[in-house]
């Protein structure tokens, strides 16, 4: 939101971190003075080399492509073992739950009831294709 003070650096700062976060982003101006929204809209759109997409009314759409992060591949890391605490309760009442450290390697899971139970193998084809077959 542009506010009475206009278009200050922090505006300008904060309308560029929404650009890179997110790419596409409104900007809503509380000026009644169309002319000076007008060149608001082309400022912001040259100084921070974004495409002007839209101006209606006191809104203002503005985007940029986001920057694509480099993502590091490690192909030898593999998941490593978790470790959980888990809250067993007791069958008779007023017992206090005990807790259980349990151990969860990569191809493993922590049901609901608290068990460790082995992951099942993604099938390599659909199911209408297996049926096909």
């Amino acid at each position: 939101m542009v506010g009475g003070d206009g278009l200050t650096a922090n505006v300008k700062k904060e309308i560029d971190a929404a650009l890179n976060a997110h790419g596409l982003i409104k900007v809503r101006v509380f000026s009644d003075d169309r002319v000076a929204r007008e060149a608001m809209y082309q400022a912001l759109a040259d100084e921070l080399n974004a495409a002007p997409i839209q101006h209606i009314g006191k809104l203002l759409v503005l985007w940029r492509p986001k920057l694509e992060k480099e993502k590091t591949v490690d192909e030898d890391r593999m998941a490593g073992p978790r470790d959980f605490k888990v809250l067993k309760y007791s069958k008779r009442a007023g017992q206090r739950p005990e807790v259980k450290t349990l151990r969860v390697l990569g191809n493993q899971r922590l049901t609901a009831g608290g068990n460790v139970r082995r992951a099942k193998p993604k099938p390599k084809t659909s199911v209408k294709k297996r049926s096909q077959t």
